[in-house]
């Protein structure tokens, strides 16, 4: 599948990957301070933003959309970045397509199978009126219950766009998103990589726990895990100067 994407600047590639209920919107500011130094492919995944949907929603198959798709600009290598399920992509890109990846950085993700634990979220989506809806305020003011977190809710609230005059619908395929969930969480297949890996972790996630780095270690054979320390899962969102700077030291050097 052909993906659609948004590009910054010129140079070496950069592939940027985000993460679950994302699209590249989230990381245009990202995207575009990363352009003084590398030419950005910022994607959006199959069933997220304007891309296509699919009931297939497999890492094997994410993996060979980013490939597809890089084959279409005629790019053979490029360095990847991905966030949290696009991190999980980049994991897999490098495992099934290595001599198509350079350096790959992975934001706020481990290799391990993460128990299911979007379910509210997904049970407020389901719940949201859209029939009803007029306006992106009574979205906001719907979900205020359900989801408590302003972060959270703005960050989905950035998904709804006017299909036509007065109604509003989801960038995300949340049907499917939803019944390929036990997917999305699985761990990465126990295969060695040699490519050079810089993992991010937020100080205030339990995404990349202690006792998750040895594991990492032992599949990333070249790897080293940091934290920004006054973050939670977003990352690049939370701490953008810090994350900038780290990736950009990795990539650069």
């Amino acid at each position: 599948m052909l993906l659609q994407f948004k590009e910054f600047g010129e140079g070496k590639p950069l592939v940027i990957l985000h993460g679950l209920f994302g699209f590249s919107d989230n990381w245009k500011s990202q995207a575009k301070a990363f352009s003084s130094y590398f030419r950005v492919i910022a994607v959006d995944l199959r069933n997220h933003g304007r891309s296509a949907w699919n009931p297939i929603h497999s890492y094997e198959a994410m993996a060979g959309d980013v490939i597809e798709t890089l084959d279409s600009l005629n790019i053979d290598k490029a360095h990847v970045i991905g966030h949290s399920m696009g991190g999980k992509v980049a994991m897999h890109l490098t495992q099934l397509f290595p001599l198509r990846i350079s350096k790959l950085v992975v934001v706020d993700m481990g290799i391990k199978c993460y128990p299911m634990h979007h379910q509210e979220i997904i049970q407020a989506i389901h719940e949201v009126p859209l029939s009803e809806i007029t306006a992106r305020s009574q979205v906001s003011s719907f979900l205020s219950n359900r989801i408590p977190q302003e972060g959270v809710r703005q960050f989905l609230l950035k998904n709804l766009y006017w299909i036509e005059k007065g109604k509003l619908a989801w960038r995300m395929n949340i049907n499917v998103l939803e019944a390929n969930m036990a997917l999305i969480l699985s761990a990465l297949p126990d295969q060695e990589v040699l490519h050079s890996t810089l993992f991010i972790k937020g100080g205030e996630s339990d995404y990349i726990l202690e006792e998750d780095h040895e594991d990492i270690e032992r599949v990333f054979l070249d790897s080293e895990i940091d934290e920004v320390a006054n973050s939670g899962h977003w990352v690049h969102a939370e701490a953008p100067e810090e994350f900038l700077e780290k990736t950009l030291t990795f990539l650069l050097r």
